[in-house]
């Protein structure tokens, strides 16, 4: 029996249709991924279905009971409660009577209350709150808070946009849901934060309808896809891989398709304009069959164009861009002291790509605003290359105002804009980036999340700038745009330093990574994200290998110790008494090798420059350690005869 399930639902803005008689059915235990082009419609589909939105026709159903949780991509928050009231408030009746429950025992405190009121008053509150289970939901609610690493007692008002998001899966998992719906569950999020939202969703099997652009979370998450295109929902079962191989053939079924009917066309409009010959009486069904192959090419949706992305890097900036010697930077005073940047040094060149990651609030963007001179040290030094012009990608996009129009955002002032020596019309470049002329003048508030980070990225680009800083780029932006975006930035001549979550776009783009470690700390790794992720586990391997080699060793003295102390029980055997001889020999070399490994993995420059290398010695190190094990219980049991 299915949990969720649409039936013919039809909706349009304005006169293009965003459904045309969609049919749609999650199971239990499905993992569904949403997908489509910015603007299709997923996210007005997502909201109607989790009851928050109408359709314009069509029956949404769901079984009776449902728990359903929903977080829209930008949920709304009530800045005036405080995190843990933000979580309980959507659990309806359970919040109300928490709120009263607390209220009572604050008015209990109070010198001149009436206590035996209102400890009547607290009896059948406890009573029903009992009845409903109200505690149990009190605890997920304080276990969901700490999952999330938030602050119970934080003002909503007072949280950055990452802890925003956190906030909103808060209250949407704080209720168990059935089903899960998510829209852009990824965005704001910091990597850790993402992976531990992996494991969740996956260990819980809770069902899942989400929307999201992260090639990974989709791939690792997905157990079914379903297209929203042109109106219209495909399913195809499998992961994203196996989505885009099955999607790629019946594009260019689809296009063969469609130029063979134009071709017909064609020739049948040639065919009416010579007159006479078409007007004969056995040549009707021609001209019937003409009016309903132009009927069929009008009601024809194309498949949505993609976007035209070109960047002037303008003049070379010079050979150095920035120079860091043991820079310090710090906020706040004695004990409330923060150090967001500690004692780093690094050298970034022109035509470096460089990634920055790190938790929410390690101090990324004042690690840029460092390198890029908006912001003094502490201490240290900061050298600065010379021409530089920079282009900041903001992802609070702070840059657009929500009253003007796509126009002047674009080019205030001028209705034309010049891209690397050629001066455009600024309606044919918002159509580039698949803007319709007559939204050229439609103001930005009107624009969906995905279209206004399209506009950010218009507006980036409109300009020369030989150093493009890009934080979270990929947030709300569609797959296709993405891939697009990604071959841009792999092809530009200038530098290029990127904040995202986004581990494919990562790992596609920069060539080196600053990474925050804690408490200020930052280190600079060669390659992208995945290259970073496999130092982290080769270095807690190595930890656990010196870990197990200190443990053996404690455990070989203490068993020196123990056979000292035993008498010889039987005569050993020719053969045994020289095994038991070179016992200590073999167990020597083998911890002298260990230690040697283990200094050479110690030395982090192994891993960027003999990233092999330190596996195999990794694995060498494992190897030892499980035969040390053997040569000590075969030392103990030739000792004990």
């Amino acid at each position: 029996m299915p949990l969720i399930k649409l039936d013919n639902g039809c909706l349009a803005y304005g006169h293009v249709p965003l459904l045309d008689a969609a049919q749609f059915q999650l199971d239990p235990g499905e993992r569904v991924a949403l997908i489509g082009r910015n603007g299709t419609g997923k996210s007005s589909l997502l909201a109607a279905l989790a009851g928050r939105a109408h359709l314009d026709d069509g029956i949404v159903w769901t079984q009776p009971a449902l728990k359903l949780g929903y977080v829209p991509q930008e949920p709304p928050c009530d800045p005036a409660l405080t995190v843990f009231q933000a979580v309980v408030a959507g659990m309806g009746e359970t919040a109300r009577l928490l709120a009263d429950y607390h209220d009572v025992a604050h008015q209990l405190t109070e010198a001149d209350a009436d206590h035996e009121v209102l400890l009547e008053r607290l009896q059948h509150l406890q009573h029903d709150m009992e009845t409903l289970g109200v505690w149990a939901y009190e605890a997920r609610a304080e276990q969901v808070i700490t999952r999330f690493d938030l602050d119970a007692d934080a003002l909503v008002g007072t949280l950055s946009g990452g802890q925003k998001k956190r906030l909103a899966l808060a209250q949407a998992l704080a209720v168990a849901p059935e089903v899960l719906l998510l829209d852009e569950p990824t965005n704001h999020l910091d990597i850790a934060t993402i992976e531990w939202l992996e494991d969740y969703l996956l260990e819980t099997g809770i069902t899942l309808l989400f929307i999201t652009h992260d090639r990974r979370f989709l791939d690792r998450l997905a157990t079914r896809i379903i297209e929203l295109d042109r109106g219209m929902l495909t399913s195809y079962p499998g992961n994203f891989a196996a989505y885009q191989d099955r999607k790629t053939a019946e594009l260019a079924d689809e296009a063969k398709e469609n130029a063979r009917f134009d071709k017909l066309l064609k020739e049948e409009e040639v065919w009416i304009r010579q007159g006479v010959e078409a007007r004969r009486t056995r040549a009707v069904f021609r001209v019937q069959r003409l009016d309903q192959l132009r009927t069929e090419r009008i009601a024809r949706r194309d498949r949505l164009g993609q976007v035209k992305l070109q960047l002037d890097s303008g003049d070379k900036s010079g050979k150095l861009v920035a120079e860091l010697k043991k820079v310090n930077k710090s906020f706040g005073t004695g004990s409330e002291m923060r150090h967001v940047v500690r004692d780093f040094s690094c050298r970034i060149q022109r035509g470096d790509k460089i990634g920055v990651i790190g938790p929410n609030g390690a101090g990324k963007t004042t690690l840029l605003r460092l390198i890029l001179g908006e912001l003094e040290p502490d201490s240290g030094t900061v050298r600065r290359g010379t021409k530089m012009e920079v282009a900041y990608f903001d992802q609070f996009r702070a840059q657009l105002d929500p009253e003007a129009t796509l126009a002047e955002i674009i080019s205030p002032g001028s209705d034309y804009v010049e891209i690397g020596g050629t001066r455009k019309h600024v309606v044919g470049y918002l159509g580039d980036f698949l803007f319709a002329p007559q939204r050229a003048r439609s103001p930005v508030k009107s624009l969906s999340g995905g279209e206004r980070n399209r506009l950010l990225l218009a507006r980036l680009f409109a300009r020369p700038a030989n150093v493009l800083v890009l934080d979270e780029p990929t947030n709300d932006l569609d797959i296709d745009t993405l891939e697009l975006l990604e071959d841009l930035i792999q092809d530009y001549a200038g530098t290029v330093f990127l904040v995202s979550h986004d581990r494919a776009f990562l790992d596609a783009i920069v060539t080196q990574t600053l990474a925050a470690e804690g408490d200020g700390t930052w280190r600079e790794y060669a390659g992208g994200y995945s290259d970073w992720a496999a130092y982290q586990a080769d270095r807690k391997a190595t930890a656990r290998a010196a870990q197990q080699a200190a443990t053996s060793s404690a455990q070989k003295s203490a068993l020196v110790g123990r056979q000292a102390e035993k008498p010889a029980a039987t005569k050993l055997s020719w053969k045994e008494a020289r095994e038991l001889e070179a016992l200590p020999e073999k167990i020597a070399a083998l911890e002298a090798e260990q230690k040697s490994l283990s200094a050479r993995l110690a030395d982090a420059t192994i891993y960027q420059q003999q990233p092999q290398e330190a596996q195999t010695i990794a694995a060498r190190l494992s190897a030892i350690d499980a035969e040390l094990h053997g040569l000590l219980e075969r030392w103990e049991a030739l000792e004990a005869r």
